[in-house]
């Protein structure tokens, strides 16, 4: 049985990926600034998520038992999804700066908005379609008990 705490940051993750399909509409239907606002929300409750919850779960469960136990399930995908996971969030947090601020230098700064906007979108997914098989091999009898 999972711990409330998992069982709310799952929930968490889905209506935060539910949200960033609706910002990507957002931009299609042109409401740019409305796009904009729900995307950063969305990468900065993300980024509280990760630092208060997924990080240290990751620390004490995982970290220390990398790299002899990553060929079993339970490591493996608790490992890929945070390599996966941390690489989206930056991309996210970058996108904020350079497509949303004047803090990052001239050069630094987006052009190709839709592409890195969209590659971000789908390595997200990918990283909440790993975060769900990790809730589901850890907290579930469907996958079974081999923890550990």
């Amino acid at each position: 049985m999972a711990p409330l705490y998992a069982d709310l940051v799952v929930l968490v993750e889905i209506a935060m990926a539910v949200a960033l399909l609706i910002g990507a509409l957002l931009a299609r239907m042109r409401r740019y600034r409305w796009h904009a606002w729900c995307q950063s929300v969305i990468v900065l409750l993300n980024l509280i998520v990760i630092i208060l919850v997924m990080t240290p779960s990751f620390r004490v469960r995982v970290a220390p038992k990398i790299p002899e136990k990553l060929g079993k399930t339970f490591y493996s995908l608790a490992t890929a999804r945070a390599a996966l996971g941390s690489i989206a969030e930056v991309g996210g947090l970058y996108i904020l700066l350079a497509a949303g601020t004047k803090l990052l230098p001239e050069r630094l700064r987006l052009t190709e908005y839709k592409l890195w906007m969209c590659s971000v979108l789908v390595l997200w997914w990918l990283a909440l379609r790993l975060g769900l098989a990790t809730y589901g091999h850890w907290y579930t009898a469907w996958f079974g008990s081999t923890r550990y």
